[in-house]
């Protein structure tokens, strides 16, 4: 069974940076298509960036030219490295692939607020 662990949230202020990671169990990662969701209080969970399997990515409007995706398949993880983060960025992420998605972590809250 695969298993997806995220980290690197934390408190930010409106304007900071944070880099997520995202480790996957198994050597699976290359073979698939990646995204980051995200859940806010709420709202349902949506997704936020993605990268299949040639590396080209994908953002949702509101996060484009500040969040970057990215993917180690040697190391079999997954990264969203977040700039000019907002309020409105304040959700737990998560990562899973594409599609029919693998059992959800627990993910990795990120909270932007001064």
């Amino acid at each position: 069974q695969v298993q997806l662990v995220e980290s690197g949230g934390g408190l930010v202020q409106p304007g900071g940076s944070l880099r997520l990671s995202c480790a996957v169990s198994g050597s699976i990662t290359a073979s698939n298509a990646m995204g980051w969701y995200r859940q806010a209080p709420g709202k349902q969970r949506e997704l936020v960036a993605s990268i299949n399997i040639l590396g080209i990515t994908n953002n949702a409007d509101s996060v484009k030219g500040r969040f970057t995706i990215s993917r180690d398949n040697a190391k079999n993880t997954v990264y969203l490295q977040m700039n000019s983060l907002k309020p409105e960025d304040t959700a737990v992420y998560f990562c899973n692939k594409l599609g029919r998605p693998w059992s959800w972590g627990q993910g990795t809250q990120v909270t932007v607020s001064s």
